[in-house]
């Protein structure tokens, strides 16, 4: 699948390969590119043999943020125009931030404003140490409204309160020691070679495990400890047991060899449970 701003490129092992397309700004973000990523982020969301999502930008830089240009376009937009403006960002981020699949970015060149946006919102991240990051909505008398709530995640208040309102920008090593990255490089080959070694991971893994290991993730966190929490998790485990993929990873583990994942992974058993629970398969 190839648009003229998001290329998508899907692999034999179920590995996604998503690529921010406007080189010549930067992959700045306009309305177009947000509304193909928002598109292309439902077109992996719903295809079962996808594992795992690697996000990255064409060119010199990962996103520089938001075009100016529509930027300057929506100032003169309606309050109802801005809002369902930004309402659209904001549904787009969170197709991200929620998809079913472990989300991998691989950051170079620069990630500011809603770049850094993009990256708060994957599980994993890869950069290289002379990356440029800043929150630098307010140089343009704007804020961080629609990725504030990732960017908090990622970061903590503590180091929110002031790049927020600063707006300075900062390298990989501050971004990895803030919590903002995980793994820190310093060349296209090691980047190439850590990001291989996480895919090596993924392969080996079950893939609807890591589905529902993600969706613990997304339901769980920052909830108080709870009766319904602990007996929600219970039968979150009790169904995953009795379906074929974890029988065939125990039994390969104790066989000492490689799994053979079950195509789909879509136990009836497993659906009806996580349903009466909330969640989806």
């Amino acid at each position: 699948m190839t648009n003229e701003t998001v290329l998508l490129d899907r692999d034999d092992d179920g590995i996604a390969w998503i690529t921010l397309n406007r080189p010549e700004v930067h992959n700045a973000f306009d309305e177009k590119m947000i509304h193909e990523l928002r598109h292309v982020f439902q077109t992996v969301e719903e295809d079962n043999h996808c594992r795992a999502v690697v996000l990255r930008g064409a060119g010199k830089s990962f996103s520089a943020g938001a075009d100016l240009q529509w930027m300057k376009r929506a100032a003169d937009f309606s309050h109802n125009e801005n809002l369902a403006d930004a309402e659209y960002l904001a549904s787009m981020l969170n197709a991200l931030h929620s998809l079913n699949k472990l989300t991998i970015a691989c950051v170079r060149g620069a990630a500011m404003g809603g770049g850094l946006g993009l990256v708060s919102c994957c599980d994993l991240v890869i950069a290289d140490v002379n990356t440029t990051f800043a929150l630098s909505e307010v140089k343009i008398g704007l804020i961080p409204a629609t990725i504030s709530p990732y960017v908090l995640a990622a970061i903590g208040q503590r180091n929110a309160r002031r790049y927020f309102q600063t707006g300075e920008r900062f390298k990989g090593q501050r971004a990895y020691d803030m919590g903002l990255i995980h793994e820190l490089v310093t060349t296209e080959d090691e980047m190439e070679a850590q990001l291989q070694a996480m895919l090596k991971h993924v392969r080996a893994n079950g893939p609807l495990a890591m589905r529902e290991a993600k969706r613990l993730i997304l339901d769980f966190a920052d909830q108080p400890l709870s009766t319904k929490i602990m007996d929600e998790s219970a039968e979150r485990i009790a169904a995953i047991r009795a379906r074929p993929e974890a029988k065939e990873g125990l039994t390969a583990f104790l066989e000492k060899r490689p799994a053979n994942w079950p195509a789909n992974n879509h136990n009836p058993t497993l659906k009806s449970t996580l349903k009466s629970t909330g969640d989806t398969v």
